[in-house]
């Protein structure tokens, strides 16, 4: 067993493309990890999604071995719909490499990700990726992550994870820098699980950290959040090349364990392993409990997918405690889930993944955000959708999400991103420059304001060269309304939605004119209404169908065919009275109105 004084553990956090999982590739390949016959670009990134994407998706450790020392590596997303993914990596180490594209600069991401490895108080390594690269600018770029984290100059590193140029010194500072685990060896066993998935074969398999005691093979333990006991079935190390089972983990090491749970719920991520025998008093801190701000409608194409579908999303709940779900019925789908979530990447992300790894079609419906409501009697819901609004009569106030946004852009940028946050009612705190002709724009701005197209529009403003990173801060009152969304007079569910009020009219004039577009027409006029609290706001009427029912007169008066058409007229009117419900609303109605096309 590794000596706890040669442990080091540490993450590696950037923005997105700065060259995370590469500068992983080149410490696996010149630690000896990983033979130079079995590399491959991009090794920790095991899901087809992240190498197709090019993206890291979910945290991933390593272990490597160098001068003696025991490295262990996590490798993490650098997206912000997965720096909940971050954050979990982040508690489980001592250290940081924070890497900074010499290219780009400092970005929006790379200050989120630094003030979560703040928060850890973890030793920070500064380092510049892409040195080999024409336009790198070490000297701009230095002094850029010297402003942002106040260091000393010479502390910032310059490597090429590329060619490998400066990594061997990198490898030398972890051991320097990064201080080795503080974890009692005699104390009662205490690890935190990071991660957990489940395999068919072997049950629920769990990442840890070992931060007291030892951990050995056979060894009884319990969950403390669950209560649930298992035995240790295999434990050891996660490399590259796949799990090295071994007799022990000991303190201050990083690993795997298989506990043979069926129940995949008894092994959450943020729990505390300790031994059922020798039992800790007290629970590591764990993680704070993430609340998804984003809901959408996940729905089975095939109605007799939804067990399938619930399979799915529990087996995937397991390893990602950010994501919430519960069942729901839509007139127009079916059977479903409404799904909570972090941002628009994660659902696209969650939707691709049910849909290549356990196989079911989906429907996606339009994500909304959570408002808080209180009522007159003085109690509080929150709602997800804008069916469980209650009566407004009992209404105090309504509240919505707002969030804390920064953009990283060029200054020349800066009159284009103020307009466009003006009009999704952003408020503006300050700007401030960084060197390089390039400034950090804090805004505040409701969260329903940017998670649908906001970061496709911003890149569009800024010609690409804008990126962004958000945090919800707090609930502000929001003077929102319910919207009915009438066919043939009837009041369609599914289309209800929660508007501002000064939008109303023009969300609803956007509705109907979609479902005037998409709906067919009937032998009868089809009413198509828009309707706040009472009120029409906007309206439009598919045609009826015309048959021309005087095709087999020859010849007589104008009065035989004048007659034929009244009678028609009449037919109409009447079908008009009683149809009303009876309107066919095809499925490609409901969905170009639930996500906004």
């Amino acid at each position: 067993m590794t000596d706890q004084n040669n442990i080091r553990n540490f993450s590696i956090i950037a923005h997105i493309d700065h060259g995370k999982s590469t500068l992983a590739d080149r410490l696996l390949e010149l630690t000896g990890t990983v033979e130079m016959r079995k590399m491959q670009s991009q090794i920790l990134d095991s899901m087809d999604l992240e190498r197709e994407k090019g993206i890291t998706i979910k945290l991933a450790p390593a272990r490597m071995s160098y001068k003696d020392h025991t490295l262990n590596l996590i490798d993490t997303p650098g997206h912000v719909d997965f720096n909940y993914e971050v954050s979990r990596a982040l508690a489980a180490v001592e250290g940081a490499i924070l890497l900074v594209d010499s290219t780009q600069g400092v970005q929006a991401q790379t200050i989120g990700n630094l003030y979560l490895a703040i928060e850890e108080n973890l030793e920070i390594i500064p380092v510049l990726n892409k040195i080999d690269l024409p336009a790198a600018d070490v000297e701009a770029r230095t002094e850029e992550i010297v402003q942002l984290i106040g260091c000393n100059p010479k502390d910032v590193l310059s490597v090429s994870a590329k060619t490998g140029e400066g990594v061997l010194e990198l490898l030398d500072e972890i051991i320097k820098r990064i201080p080795a685990p503080n974890g009692g060896v005699e104390s009662s066993p205490r690890a935190l699980i990071f991660d957990s998935f489940y395999d068919d074969y072997r049950g629920v398999m769990a990442y840890i950290r070992v931060q007291d005691g030892i951990l050995s093979k056979g060894d009884r333990i319990k969950m403390m959040a669950t209560s649930k006991e298992a035995d240790i079935l295999e434990i050891g190390a996660v490399t590259p090349v796949g799990l090295v089972s071994s007799k022990v983990l000991g303190t201050g090491q990083i690993g795997y364990l298989v506990t043979g749970l069926k129940d995949i719920g008894t092994c959450r991520v943020g729990d505390t392993i300790t031994s059922s025998k020798k039992s800790a008093e007290d629970a590591l801190s764990g993680y704070k409990e993430v609340k998804p701000m984003v809901y959408a409608g996940i729905f089975p194409k095939e109605g007799n997918d939804f067990q399938k579908l619930r399979d799915a999303l529990d087996r995937l709940k397991l390893s990602d405690a950010s994501l919430a779900s519960e069942s729901e019925h839509s007139p127009a789908l079916g059977y479903g889930f409404r799904v909570g979530l972090l941002g628009m990447l994660h659902l696209e992300i969650l939707k691709e993944r049910l849909e290549r790894e356990f196989n079911v079609d989906l429907v996606v419906t339009v994500p909304s955000v959570a408002y808080r409501i209180y009522v007159r009697s003085g109690a509080e819901s929150i709602i997800k959708s804008a069916l469980e609004l209650p009566d407004p009569s009992h209404i105090d106030r309504i509240e919505e999400p707002w969030v804390k946004l920064d953009i990283v852009s060029p200054s020349d940028y800066i009159g284009s991103i103020m307009q466009m946050i003006q009009d999704r009612r952003g408020v503006y705190k300050n700007t401030e420059y960084l060197s390089g002709n390039r400034a950090i724009l804090h805004y505040e701005i409701p969260l329903s304001m940017i998670i649908v197209d906001f970061y496709d529009k911003l890149k569009g403003v800024t010609a690409g060269y804008a990126s962004m990173n958000y945090e919800i801060i707090n609930y502000r009152e929001a003077n929102v309304v319910r919207m009915d969304i009438m066919v043939a007079e009837d009041v369609v569910d599914a289309f209800s939605t929660l508007v501002y009020r000064d939008e109303a009219e023009k969300s609803g004039k956007r509705i109907v004119r979609s479902l005037k577009d998409s709906i067919p027409r009937q032998n009868f006029v089809i009413k198509l209404q828009a309707a706040v609290g009472g009120k029409i706001v906007a309206g439009e009427r598919i045609s009826a169908l015309r048959k021309d029912v005087t095709a087999k007169l020859y010849g007589g008066d104008v009065t035989r065919k004048r007659k034929l058409l009244d009678k028609q007229k009449k037919g109409k009117a009447k079908m008009a009275a009683f149809g009303k419900g009876r309107v066919n609303i095809p499925t490609d109605a409901y969905l170009k109105v639930l996500k906004r096309e």
